[in-house]
């Protein structure tokens, strides 16, 4: 079977490729902004398309013929979406419209990214059931492209996701994880919010959901995430104590304090019952998720 991954660049395109290829029962076409990122590049096909344009995700479709369509690629920093509507909009959903389309004339199975952002954080964790009510743009911008795909023709599965952490390939991207580590090591402080709380996700968890959801071609919404409710503080602080750092330079803060363009919702987190009871998906505890993450940083 033929799988389209589109932000392949991104961390999740980033693990999803190698674990449907090691699948075996896979062909892999990538697509991403720009020059391909990403190492194992004679295992699958790659091409750089601007999913923006309605022209080129038509005949990117049309010319490779996919069962199934992964769409991952997004505007995800939520205060740059805050700050840029259009680009946002267009991106989040004008790209995904043109997609749906595409995918209604070769009749792939459709698997779209969401996120927790579609809630507003009053009364989590959420089930897949619970009524969406963003309170910032790029949720806002992700219920729009949830909409599309559920009133599509496709058969369509909607992977709700919080807070992913990981490695990609390029080492200048820093993720949470990093972040806290490299400036402990350098006797640095890290402020670090304490009243948000999320349920993260290790991306390796999410790749494996998403493949476990292809394979079956399971539809429906499903929520892909880890199962403990922690905040940022609680995450810096156990990836302090994880490395062996000092965990008095980590610095709670209330969100209040970072005036960030874009507001977050204070208790978001997913309950995956349903996703471990249908796919048989098995997140990884924080601990686990910091182990693998600590082999893959580069030193």
């Amino acid at each position: 079977m033929k799988v389209l991954i589109t932000g392949s660049n991104g961390l999740l395109g980033q693990h999803l490729i190698p674990l449907f290829l090691q699948d075996g029962k896979y062909d892999v076409i990538a697509t991403g902004r720009g020059p391909n990122r990403f190492p194992l590049r004679d295992k699958y096909t790659y091409e750089a398309v601007n999913l923006r344009d309605a022209g080129s995700v038509k005949q990117l479709v049309e010319k490779h013929q996919p069962d199934i369509i992964i769409h991952g690629g997004a505007m995800s920093q939520v205060d740059d979406c805050e700050k840029n509507k259009d680009a946002c909009w267009d991106t989040n959903v004008g790209a995904t419209r043109y997609l749906v389309h595409a995918a209604e004339n070769c009749n792939a199975f459709f698997l779209f990214l969401s996120t927790d952002f579609v809630f507003d954080g009053l009364q989590g964790p959420y089930g897949e059931d619970a009524a969406v009510n963003p309170i910032n743009y790029y949720g806002t911008s992700k219920v729009a492209a949830e909409r599309l795909v559920v009133n599509s023709k496709l058969q369509w599965a909607i992977v709700r996701t919080v807070l992913v952490y990981g490695v990609v390939a390029d080492p200048h991207r820093n993720n949470m994880i990093t972040w806290v580590k490299n400036n402990l090591q350098q006797g640095k402080k890290v402020k670090v919010v304490d009243d948000q709380w999320r349920t993260p996700t290790l991306c390796h968890d999410l790749a494996k959901g998403c493949l476990l959801i292809a394979d079956k071609k399971a539809t429906g919404i499903f929520n892909i995430s880890g199962n403990e409710i922690l905040t940022p503080y609680d995450m810096a602080i156990k990836t302090a104590e994880f490395f062996k750092l000092d965990t008095s330079l980590v610095e709670k803060i209330s969100a209040k304090t970072l005036a960030q363009p874009a507001a977050r919702p204070t208790k978001t987190g997913l309950l995956i019952d349903k996703a471990e009871k249908e796919l048989g998906y098995q997140p990884r505890t924080f601990a686990e998720g910091l182990e693998i993450v600590a082999g893959e940083i580069k030193p």
